[in-house]
């Protein structure tokens, strides 16, 4: 068998007792440490960026945050009501989809055109883009469930199987995601809720 083995190379010192490789890696790191000292983020510097304090309130409490709770239980309620009529087949529970697909849609209209006036009117949360991505999602919900309500009013029983339960179960995956992001938003930048990080 042969067996192979490396030969270790003899370090080469400079005239301070440190390695080549000791003074690459020092010359490196002093580099970078300026290089991050340099870094400015433009974004923070806009005029604006610090205010994020919601403008579309009642009394210090934001519209948005408070009226998203009603479309997102709706869209739940929806699919719930869709599996109930499979499983059962009652017509009731097909009207009780329809009836939740579509008051959260209308919900969704309304939490979503104030949460566009906090986007347009607020410039802390104006210039950051996950608000942009947070408005994109939830613009996109807002196209699913005004589909899955229009799609069950002239017809609600035959409407469920198959398609209505797919963009049910489609729609409460839209929703948790927006839902997730828009608490990473109020969260995490403290977006809507505070005077500014």
């Amino acid at each position: 068998m042969h067996s192979f083995a490396t030969r270790k190379r003899p370090k080469r010192y400079e005239k301070d007792g440190k390695t080549k490789e000791d003074a690459a890696v020092t010359t490196q790191t002093t580099e970078d440490e300026t290089a991050t000292e340099d870094l400015i983020d433009p974004i923070a510097e806009l005029p604006g960026f610090n205010e994020t304090e919601s403008r579309i309130a009642v009394l210090g409490h934001p519209i948005h945050a408070m009226s998203v709770a009603f479309p997102v239980a709706l869209t739940f309620c929806a699919l719930g009501a869709d599996a109930l009529y499979w499983w059962t087949g009652q017509t009731f529970w097909a009207r009780a989809a329809l009836w939740a697909a579509g008051t959260g849609f209308l919900f969704g209209m309304f939490a979503g055109l104030s949460g566009t006036a906090e986007l347009l009117l607020v410039s802390g949360i104006r210039v950051r883009a996950p608000a942009w991505t947070h408005f994109i999602i939830a613009v996109t919900l807002l196209a699913l469930l005004g589909a899955n309500w229009g799609y069950r009013l002239y017809g609600y029983e035959q409407a469920v199987l198959p398609y209505g339960i797919l963009l049910s179960g489609l729609c409460v995956l839209v929703v948790g995601f927006t839902g997730w992001h828009g608490g990473k938003l109020v969260f995490d930048y403290r977006l809507g809720t505070s005077k500014g990080i």
